[in-house]
């Protein structure tokens, strides 16, 4: 053995000797203070109290164990060793693993980690679909829970799985949670946004009036709002994800203010229209049917609202009140078989605004009729139509284009304007003028009771007087007319003859009118008289005494119902059949 072994044995036996000596010590002492602790109690204490072997062989191990590794390098190294090669074994499995790193999340969707990109996928559409929603505040009383993909909010799965594996080794050892990518289609959040506003957005109320107790007491103006579309997609663009994982919006809105919010300035008009029976009175020039409708003050105070200078109507309850009556007209009309009839919102409302702006307490307004469809049966002609439904035939032709009304089959369905269409006017409820094509014959009603009657002439049978119910149209104390069997064989220059004291009646078609007249001028000179008077020889006109169609002419007024009656358009009204069962019965 040469000197440096020896000398190196020497310093190992001495460090052994050493760790030896320093174990004993520490033995030592450890026994000098369990002794020294119970020195002061009794004898008989500190045998109760001596711990057993085995605990106390364990403790002292378990400190030679400690005292050993803190002193001991090697066994340092061989525990860093093993956490490395723990770490390069979870960093081998992500650099060669095709899932996503465990501990990976995506915020509002929960953990990714470990997963395929596939089944990550599946994870957030099935989250996305089944448990994603949106509420949307609209104030604090009022919102709506929807989907975010009605909104236009699409989730980008392909991205945001991309993003989870993109974290990789960030995820060691504490994870990592990333956003989820989401997008927006901004026309359809601005299309949902619009529809949404028709619900949202409310006009602001001016002034309104109730009626309590007996009497009348003013409301003060209400604030509307409008949903601001602007606002609300440029914060919702700018903050999508806030708002995804919040769950919840606050829309935008805009108040809006009413303009006349003090009721106190027409409180006195208000109460003397409530001091007094306000009617509503509708007239059926068809059927010559009246009907009064009494208005009481608690819902007429409901129709008004402070304005510019007056009281206005608040179109709203005002159509809502028009709509019932409405009803009770259908209700009638269902039981007849016949087309509906209605009250005009547009012309009640003008109405009854200038009544209250005037201080009336009572409207009179004209009852209406819808247009209607008509089944074609056997033996009918588009002429034989229009004479059997009262309207011209120009008015059919044009509600049915494309239709070849030459070629009609049973069980065709024709449109049939509206008998509106030939009364432009409103009517003359006191006024009715009865011509019967059958007998050649007018009685004229005011207030019911016969004012005029006589004999008349009427269109010849190729250019026939159309039956219906019609009105005076237009007054002219000289009109004049032609046909093209007065035109020459070119067609270019036509006779034209001239009729005394006319009043229109219908259109044969736009700019023609037939209607009332007296005596006509012919274009050779002649003169179509008094003589003519009871036979067909007019051009569709229908033709009495000269002196008779004066007094005509200057007691109907411009909206007088005239309703021409036959075999093929029987009495619509009660005066119709009245004059037809007095000439039946012989009594004209």
């Amino acid at each position: 053995m040469d000197r440096n072994t020896r000398t190196n044995a020497r310093r190992q036996t001495t460090k052994a000797r050493e760790r030896y000596e320093a174990r004993k010590r520490h033995k030592d002492q450890l026994s000098h203070a369990i002794h020294a602790s119970d020195t002061t109690q009794p004898i008989s204490a500190r045998r109760e109290r001596q711990p057993s072997p085995l605990p106390q062989t364990i403790l002292n191990s378990l400190a030679d164990a400690w005292w050993y590794v803190r002193h001991t390098p090697a066994i340092w190294l061989a525990g860093a060793g093993l956490v490395l090669m723990v770490g390069v074994i979870y960093l081998l499995m992500l650099l060669f693993s095709s899932n996503i790193a465990r501990g990976v999340s995506v915020a509002g969707f929960g953990g990714v980690g470990g997963l395929s990109n596939t089944q990550a996928v599946d994870r957030l559409l099935d989250i996305w679909h089944d448990q994603s929603t949106l509420e949307l505040v609209i104030d604090a009383e009022n919102s709506v829970t929807i989907k975010p993909q009605e909104l236009g909010i699409r989730l980008n799965t392909a991205e945001t799985v991309q993003n989870a594996r993109d974290v990789g080794l960030r995820a060691f050892p504490f994870g990592k949670t990333i956003e989820p990518v989401l997008e927006i289609d901004f026309i359809a959040a601005q299309d949902y946004l619009m529809n949404l506003a028709n619900q949202i957005n409310t006009a602001p109320t001016n002034a309104t009036y109730e009626y309590v107790n007996g009497e009348v007491i003013g409301v003060a103006g209400g604030v509307g709002r409008r949903l601001d579309i602007t606002n609300t997609l440029d914060y919702l663009t700018q903050n999508l994800i806030t708002v995804v994982e919040r769950g919840k919006f606050e829309l935008f809105t805009t108040p809006l203010y009413a303009d006349y919010n003090d009721p106190t300035p027409y409180l006195a008009d208000v109460q003397a229209l409530t001091a007094q029976q306000f009617n509503i009175k509708g007239y059926d020039p068809i059927t010559n049917q009246s009907f009064t409708w009494p208005v009481q003050p608690h819902t007429l105070v409901t129709w008004l609202n402070a304005g510019a200078g007056s009281l206005t109507i608040n179109r709203q309850t005002f159509e809502h009140y028009l709509n019932r009556l409405n009803e009770t007209l259908t209700e009638i009309e269902d039981a007849a078989n016949q087309p509906r009839r209605y009250l005009f919102i547009d012309d009640a409302l003008e109405k009854v605004n200038e009544a209250v702006v005037n201080h009336q307490h009572e409207i009179d307004l004209r009852i209406r009729r819808d247009r209607f469809s008509y089944e074609v049966v056997r033996g009918d002609t588009a002429s034989a139509i229009a004479r059997k439904t009262g309207i011209p035939f120009y008015l059919i032709q044009r509600d049915n284009p494309n239709r070849n009304l030459d070629v009609l089959s049973v069980g065709d369905q024709l449109n049939i304007p509206s008998t509106d269409e030939v009364m432009p006017f409103d009517p003359v409820a006191n006024k009715r003028i009865i011509i019967d094509l059958d007998r050649l014959y007018l009685t004229a009603f005011e207030n019911g009771e016969i004012k005029y009657e006589w004999v008349i002439s009427i269109g010849v049978r190729n250019a026939p007087t159309s039956p219906g119910v019609y009105q005076i149209i237009s007054h002219a104390e000289k009109a004049y007319g032609s046909s093209n069997t007065l035109c020459d064989a070119a067609g270019l220059v036509c006779g034209r003859w001239e009729m005394n004291w006319f009043m229109g009646i219908y259109q044969v078609m736009p700019g023609l009118e037939n209607g009332f007249h007296g005596s006509v001028l012919l274009p050779n000179g002649g003169l179509l008289g008094d003589g003519a008077v009871g036979t067909r020889v007019t051009f569709g006109c229908v033709m009495s005494s000269d002196d008779q169609a004066r007094i005509l002419y200057e007691w109907a007024d411009v909206g007088t119902t005239v309703e021409i009656i036959s075999s093929e358009y029987a009495p619509t009204s009660d005066l119709g059949n009245f004059a037809r069962q007095r000439l039946i019965g012989g009594n004209a």
